[in-house]
């Protein structure tokens, strides 16, 4: 379980969440079913089409790389034709040719090996590798946003669980005064303006409780399509809190060291991968170089020509002259200023890396802070509620002063739990942003 430590007071959090106020009187919800964090994780990694599509990226990316690696082998290619005709494909020639000729083939193999092509090879299989690199990251992101995007609507859902508890607290409380109410009313007491006013204040509350139902029930549809479970109206995230300390205490604050961060890393990646492509456009201003062996075999069907075998080697080579002005050198230029761009994209996406690690930082510890202030607030909302109750039933205080006092101690309430899950989203946000999400292997989600 998680715990609120305030001032050396250790409190039960699922206690103070269930129990806020007064104990739920006579109140036991039982549920068709149930879930757990842990449980709506794992179900979400299996379910996630963006890790699936993570996973096939990367076995694309293999591909590619080994069409890369392929160019360093010789390119071997056959062919052969065949031809017929009705008449003489070459008429008869006396002495040399009686009988002409009406059928040919020929049958060639050829293997080109590129000797030198600017270094193009070469940078071709570099940009596979640092694709290979960029497409693993990215599954790797897509895993941690599952974890945050995931974390994130269970405790949207335990939150408006846990405000349903509020509601339903509150509506016990308003429905024994109401009570209390009416029989005064009936003994000639008070005025039936007095009765009004706590029917008005409990039909608002109905009112907010009906609100609350539909909110869960579309929060838990949304949940349930994401994490990939079978939707239950009466389903309940089922939250099993730990120890809750400072962040100070829990997390050293962020030395803004963006060397293992994943986005860091894809800034790098987009360095090296500018860099390359000027690199290939310049090579396409280089000579290329290749070499090769062909081999030819020629003849008739029908044997009125002889079958001829011929084979040859060769060399080629290639130099893209107008491309030295043209083309190929407005290309070079162009990959030179988005390569700057590159540069420029990464300083100020380094920058805006340290400053949202910066912000999750405070934003988690001034999430804390908010859960003490609450907690300290809504202690002091319900004892003002108790000695309005004291004073109203000695009949020193007024009914309004007391519906006052009650909503008051509603409000604190709520605020309660609204601290309670932004801290919960904060600090799994900052975990997120600095890369300390425990996430299971990419291996392990492929099986």
């Amino acid at each position: 379980m998680k715990y609120i430590k305030s001032n050396h007071i250790v409190i039960n959090k699922f206690q103070l969440l269930s129990v806020i106020g007064m104990m739920l009187l006579g109140l036991n919800i039982s549920f068709a079913q149930q879930i757990t964090l842990e449980e709506s994780q794992e179900a979400a990694l299996k379910h996630s089409y963006a890790i699936k599509n993570g996973l096939l990226t990367i076995e694309k990316s293999e591909a590619f790389k080994k069409e890369m690696i392929s160019n360093y082998f010789p390119t071997v290619e056959g062919s052969a034709v065949g031809l017929y005709g009705p008449n003489d494909l070459i008429s008869p020639i006396t002495g040399i040719l009686p009988n002409g000729i009406d059928n040919l083939y020929s049958a060639s193999a050829m293997a080109t090996e590129v000797i030198y092509a600017g270094g193009k090879i070469r940078t071709a299989n570099a940009l596979a590798d640092i694709q290979m690199e960029t497409s693993t990251i990215r599954a790797e992101q897509a895993v941690d946003s599952v974890l945050l995007v995931t974390e994130k609507k269970f405790w949207q859902l335990v939150q408006l669980q846990e405000q349903q508890k509020v509601v339903e607290t509150n509506e016990a409380y308003l429905d024994e005064l109401l009570k209390q109410q009416q029989n005064l009313l009936d003994a000639g007491l008070i005025a039936k303006n007095q009765l009004l006013q706590v029917k008005v204040n409990r039909s608002e509350l109905l009112l907010n409780k009906s609100k609350l139902e539909n909110m869960r029930k579309l929060a838990l549809l949304d949940f349930s399509l994401y994490v990939g479970v079978a939707y239950a109206s009466d389903m309940i995230a089922s939250a099993d809190f730990e120890n809750i300390a400072p962040p100070e205490l829990k997390y050293s604050e962020p030395d803004l060291d963006l060397n293992g961060n994943s986005n860091y890393q894809l800034l790098e990646k987009s360095i090296s991968a500018s860099s390359l492509q000027t690199k290939m456009a310049k090579a396409d201003l280089l000579p290329s170089f290749a070499v090769g062996v062909s081999a030819l075999e020629f003849g008739a069907f029908d044997n009125s020509v002889s079958s001829q075998f011929t084979g040859l080697a060769f060399g080629t080579l290639s130099i893209p002259i107008s491309d030295w002005w043209g083309n190929g050198k407005q290309k070079v230029k162009q990959e030179k200023i988005q390569e700057e761009i590159t540069q420029n994209n990464r300083k100020d996406g380094i920058d805006q890396l340290k400053l949202a690690i910066t912000q999750s930082w405070y934003d988690l510890v001034d999430a804390h802070e908010q859960i003490e202030y609450a907690l300290e607030n809504k202690q002091l909302a319900e004892e003002n509620l108790k000695v309005n109750r004291d004073t109203y039933d000695s009949g020193l205080s007024g009914l309004t002063d007391l519906l006052d006092a009650q909503a008051m101690a509603q409000n604190a309430q709520s605020n309660l739990i609204n601290a309670y899950t932004n801290f919960e989203n904060k600090e799994i946000t900052f975990l997120y942003r600095t890369d300390q999400l425990t996430a299971p292997s990419l291996e392990s989600l492929k099986q």
